[in-house]
């Protein structure tokens, strides 16, 4: 039965249950309300407008790669595979690991992430999985500081209770005493970014003054009594001809400009040069770079580095997708044992994660030959010692 879609179907307030979460006091926090929810907003808009920050978190999505999982009991496998594959995921999806890229996308961009497991009406199957939009839930503590309490914003209704908190699988990144709700991985550059961009409107609008080339007709009269008398007659002909040129030239047409007198033409602008910009928008890529944990490389940026630079930089992305790994399996272990419980199985289940890429293969393949190596010698001195004792 669905918690956040909206169905006919969905589960009333439990009776004397709270239709409000309270309005403070302590061990109460929120995921949402006027300072929060503009902080969404704006981690999603910062998406939208600075296009490196959008790669980066979609590349870590793909980087934590594919997983299995693996049943204690032998005999649910097959079950299990074919829920994984098939289970539907809002309205279009399709698999546990479009759930799971779907609910790390909200972890990394909100600081938490919140779905649900929607059962059928009956509730002997589970229908489907659904990531919800955490800046329209609420989560105070319960009646003991480990348990929670999530209730539901829909506009300018009252928030109602959730009653079946069992069927909501949470997860926050980083938490802290202070934001138990856990941290954004975009807190901090909304200030970067708002830099960044200004001086990319800056560069848009010097090439809007220098790059597209205008020009300054200037006729000056002579001393001469009639050349002065028809100065305005003559101006008024010389921009009417130049005009009659200029628009000739966008649709490919060439016109020569014939003038008699004293009449100068210059590029407005020609003398000015465009602030250089690199180093500072550099500066301002690394930072946003080091606070995300990519490598340069990966977006494409051709920064200067070393080989040995290059690999070091893959190691810290490992253990950074590795942290990644940790926290989504909490989530996806809840949903599979949430599976083999309505199927019969009380027993549990494992994640098993794919390799991150074949680089990995190898450096595993040369550190078992190192051990093989290192034991075949440690072998061979216990028994020359054997011999000569």
């Amino acid at each position: 039965m669905a918690l956040f879609s909206k169905t006919k179907t969905a589960p009333k307030p439990d009776i004397g249950a709270e239709t409000s979460p309270r309005a403070g006091g302590a061990g109460y926090f929120r995921l949402s309300g006027s300072s929060t929810s503009c902080e969404k907003e704006l981690y999603s808009k910062l998406r939208e407008e600075v296009p490196i920050i959008d790669a980066c978190i979609g590349k870590i999505i793909r980087l934590v790669g594919g997983f299995r999982a693996e049943a204690q009991d032998p005999r649910f496998q097959p079950a299990l595979d074919r829920f994984v594959r098939t289970v539907r995921v809002g309205a279009s999806g399709r698999s546990l690991q479009t759930f799971a890229d779907s609910f790390l996308d909200s972890l990394l961009t909100y600081g938490c992430a919140l779905g649900e497991i929607v059962y059928d009406r009956t509730k002997t199957s589970v229908a489907g999985l659904y990531v919800a939009p955490v800046k329209n839930i609420d989560i105070c503590e319960g009646r003991d500081p480990l348990s929670g309490r999530y209730y539901r914003f829909r506009g300018s209704e009252k928030p109602i209770r959730l009653t079946h908190p069992e069927n909501i699988v949470f997860t926050a990144l980083s938490p802290t005493p202070e934001s138990p709700c856990g941290v954004s991985i975009l807190r901090g550059l909304p200030g970067l970014s708002a830099i960044l961009l200004r001086i990319y409107e800056c560069i848009g609008q010097n090439f809007d003054r220098v790059g597209n080339v205008r020009y300054a007709v200037t006729y000056k009269p002579s001393g001469d009594g009639g050349d002065r008398a028809f100065a305005r007659e003559r101006a008024a002909q010389i921009a009417k001809e130049w005009s009659s040129g200029m628009a000739a030239m966008k649709s490919g047409e060439i016109r020569d400009f014939v003038a008699v007198g004293d009449v100068g033409i210059k590029v407005i602008g020609a003398d000015n040069q465009i602030i250089d910009t690199e180093i500072p928008v550099r500066q301002i890529l690394e930072q946003l770079v080091a606070k995300l944990g990519i490598p340069p490389f990966l977006l494409g940026l051709s920064w200067s580095t070393s080989e040995r630079m290059s690999a070091q930089q893959s190691d810290i992305l490992t253990s950074e997708l590795e942290y990644y790994r940790r926290l989504l399996e909490p989530a996806l272990r809840q949903i599979c044992e949430a599976f083999l419980r309505i199927s019969g199985s009380a027993d549990g289940v494992e994640i098993e994660w794919d390799n991150i890429d074949l680089q990995d293969e190898s450096e595993l393949a040369l550190a078992r030959l190192r051990n093989a190596q290192a034991r075949a010698v440690e072998i061979s001195n216990e028994k020359e010692e054997i011999k000569s004792v």
